[in-house]
């Protein structure tokens, strides 16, 4: 695992853009019930975003999106070898969960990993119960992994090296889903955790 001390990914920032979103600023929408909530829009609207998936679970368990999105939740998709991108992202989200959690609402942090080879089961479990104890750490085969990146519109794609320590390039959105909405919001790295709780609790207060 030196590899987290001794490498950096090199476009994992830039490339979310390959997958299709873009940012800007939302006009009010009298029939959109989350029309205030909303910071930003997607490119063919937000049905363009999320849908089914299959995975397996920390516990070897094959779950699907049904089984994991019983509330509202953050899904971020990156990998447990990412040196720094990765735990930055995923600590953030944890700090917005528990931001909620003080103000009375459940938020579950959700993380899928784009490295099935490395990320197994056992790996992504343990990965989420150091980072929150209500996290669940999702990974899958390489086809599951790709369809579940497929329908979120995300980008990965492993550099170079060896079987062991080598680098995956990715996009870097978290991404807000409810289960009797589906997808509704995307946040930027940059997006602070008081920023993502306010934006969350939004909609959590709105649905």
């Amino acid at each position: 695992m030196n590899i987290r001390f001794i490498a950096l990914i090199s476009v994992a920032a830039v490339v979310g853009l390959l997958g299709g979103l873009w940012l800007a600023t939302q006009s009010p929408d009298e029939d959109d019930q989350f029309a205030q909530c909303r910071a930003s829009t997607v490119a063919g609207g937000a049905g363009a975003i999320g849908g089914p998936f299959t995975l397996v679970n920390g516990k070897g368990e094959t779950v699907t999106d049904r089984d994991v999105i019983t509330e509202p939740s953050i899904l971020y998709f990156g990998y447990t070898f990412c040196p720094d991108v990765c735990p930055l992202d995923v600590a953030r989200n944890v700090v917005a969960v528990e931001i909620l959690e003080e103000q009375g609402m459940s938020v579950t942090p959700v993380f899928i990993s784009i490295d099935p080879e490395r990320d197994t089961p056992e790996v992504v479990g343990d990965f989420a119960a150091n980072m929150h104890d209500r996290m669940i750490g999702l990974t899958g085969s390489s086809e599951q992994v790709a369809a579940a990146s497929k329908a979120y519109r995300t980008y990965y794609k492993a550099q170079d090296g060896d079987e062991d320590y080598y680098l995956v390039d990715h996009s870097t959105f978290s991404y807000l889903v409810m289960p009797e909405h589906g997808f509704v919001e995307f946040f930027r790295r940059e997006v602070s955790p008081e920023q993502m709780a306010e934006t969350i609790g939004c909609f959590v207060n709105n649905a």
